[in-house]
């Protein structure tokens, strides 16, 4: 009881204090500005016309996919602004990205559902989709919004003269999509849709007016590019009309800037490898059929291609595997299921003729013998397919009675216009 009890140093007291404000202090201020350890740091935001403004730019240099990822950035900033969504509607169907180009149009809808040019874009999407019926309503829903835009009534044009392309409609339904071209022309005649409009139009009527309409779309066509370089369906357009007019070295050359422009769309490709083909370049026209197939594996027509290239160079085994899954469909060996054609126009029959040739030539005359068959049956009116069905019988014949088969006496070759998801004359 008697121990002295201890003195607080006044100097020890001061410490303590001073380290006990500085505890708090960095507690309370230091602390919540230090980002946790471990834990990425966000990434400032910009303002949505920044990025708005980098798509525009990027859009002017052709750099569409890099456009797009702007736009995207600034709808994820401003989800609420749908001219972004139109400019990524009209983005996509540039790059045949139909629908996707159709999910951006009714975003923009969904935001303003007055908006006619988000109707029109929507409606060409859908049109190029093969909807013809829901595409038609939705265009003239934007025509009776804006009466006097000529957009709605360029794109509908176009995808009335497709509508026509593929057999839908009839002598009417052209008149109608050359009357829509024409009102487009009257509201606006400079505009890059309207000399899209025609010159599909007047591609499709190319023997009109003693030829004079085939070179009048190369005009169109050029006038198109000379507002907007950047868009391969205008240089596909432009390659197919060259084509027409036996403008070779052109036709390849605007094939080849389509390609540049958009390497994806295997319809570049296509045009490439029937254009060398026409002019019997057989081991390049392979080629870029290979690169077809490789852009869209579960197309039939692109496999018929193949197989029919395949087979004017006696390449028989690799012309059976294409036309076997274009006659008879089945999983290819990207793992993708080919749905057949059925023999119901002049390519298919074309598919079915060379496949059955194949066949014989490879000594598999079951087969070839059942597609003789058929194609006398349903095609005996016409000289070529009958002639070929009978040389699969006269070759089975020979392996018969010789044992090797004889090459057959005709070959098929591939047409110069193309089918199968896309129309020649209305290509993007």
């Amino acid at each position: 009881m008697k121990r002295r009890r201890r003195v607080t140093s006044p100097l020890r007291v001061m410490v303590l204090s001073v380290l006990i404000a500085v505890g708090l202090y960095v507690n309370f201020v230091i602390m919540p500005t230090v980002p946790p350890l471990f834990v990425p740091t966000p990434t400032p935001t910009l303002p949505p016309e920044t990025y708005i403004s980098d798509a525009q730019t990027l859009e002017s240099e052709g750099k569409y996919n890099q456009a797009i990822q702007a736009y995207e950035e600034a709808i994820r900033v401003d989800p609420k602004n749908m001219n972004n969504y139109i400019s990524l509607a009209r983005l996509h169907t540039y790059l045949a990205s139909y629908e996707e180009a159709v999910e951006n149009a009714e975003k923009a809808l969904m935001i303003n559902q007055s908006s006619a040019v988000a109707h029109a874009l929507r409606g060409y999407a859908l049109g190029k989709l093969g909807d013809y019926l829901e595409a038609e309503a939705a265009l003239e829903a934007a025509i009776e919004l804006e009466p006097n835009n000529y957009l709605p009534y360029a794109l509908l044009a176009e995808i009335t003269a497709n509508k026509y392309e593929t057999g839908i409609g009839d002598q009417t339904t052209l008149d109608e999509a050359i009357e829509l071209s024409h009102k487009a022309r009257e509201l606006n005649a400079n505009a890059l849709e309207t000399h899209r409009a025609r010159a599909i139009i007047l591609e499709l009527t190319g023997s009109w007016n003693d030829g004079q309409n085939i070179e009048q779309a190369a005009q169109e066509y050029q006038a198109a590019i000379s507002i907007n370089p950047n868009i391969a369906s205008l240089h596909l357009g432009l390659g197919r009309v060259y084509r027409t007019m036996q403008v070779l070295p052109k036709a390849l050359e605007e094939f080849n800037r389509a390609v540049a422009l958009n390497p994806t769309d295997p319809w570049g490709y296509s045009y490439l490898s029937t254009t060398y083909a026409a002019n019997g370049e057989f081991v390049r026209a392979i080629q870029f059929g290979l690169k077809a197939v490789e852009q869209d594996p579960a197309n039939p027509y692109w496999r018929g291609n193949l197989g029919q290239l395949y087979y004017r160079q006696k390449q028989y085994l690799d012309a059976r595997k294409h036309l076997t899954l274009a006659v008879k469909g089945g999983m290819s060996d990207e793992g993708v299921e080919v749905t057949p054609v059925s023999p119901n126009g002049v390519r298919e029959v074309g598919y079915y003729s060379s496949f059955g040739l194949t066949m014989a030539n490879l000594g598999e005359c079951g087969e070839a013998l059942e597609i003789s068959q058929l194609l006398l049956q349903n095609y005996s009116n016409d000289e070529v397919t009958a002639f070929n069905a009978q040389e699969m019988v006269n070759i089975c014949q020979s392996i018969l009675e010789n044992g090797t088969p004889t090459p057959p006496a005709v070959e098929t070759q591939p047409a110069e216009e193309e089918v199968g998801g896309e129309s020649g004359a209305a290509g993007g």
